[in-house]
């Protein structure tokens, strides 16, 4: 029997999984009725995405848009709840559309249960990412 990951492994696994461009893979350590939230998200983007399913919709053609490099500043925080951690970080990379360089700061609050992420609650700023012309929204895929 194989002993679930914890949170901030579980986490940083899926980080490489994203650097390694492994959609995929990223995706299925979401539980099937896991939810992926952008609760600063602007008027057009999603806000919820609630199941793996739709998750995976979302994110797969992510690496078409954005080309990431590293994740150069983790900070992964234990909370009181031990299924649940707080994670800072950047996101490093180009945009593939403009070529021009992609840095982003996350927030992100992340619940896993049974080893897979139940609950991701993504503080992006949608502010930065305008400026840079990334379009996430899904529009132009």
């Amino acid at each position: 029997m194989t002993i679930p990951m914890a949170p901030a492994e579980l986490y940083r696994h899926g980080l490489r999984l994203l650097l390694e461009k492994d959609v995929p893979a990223w995706v299925e350590l979401f539980d099937t009725h896991g939810v992926l939230e952008f609760p600063f998200a602007p008027t057009g983007w999603p806000a919820r995405l609630e199941g793996r399913a739709a998750v995976g919709a979302y994110m797969r053609d992510y690496p078409d848009h954005i080309d990431l490099h590293d994740f150069p500043d983790v900070k992964i925080h234990q909370t009181t709840v031990p299924e649940t951690i707080v994670v800072e970080m950047r996101g490093v990379g180009r945009l593939v559309k403009t070529d021009t360089p992609y840095d982003m700061t996350y927030i992100a609050v992340v619940t896993v249960e049974n080893g897979l992420i139940t609950s991701y609650r993504d503080y992006w700023n949608p502010l930065a990412a305008s400026l840079t012309g990334a379009d996430l929204t899904g529009a132009n895929r």
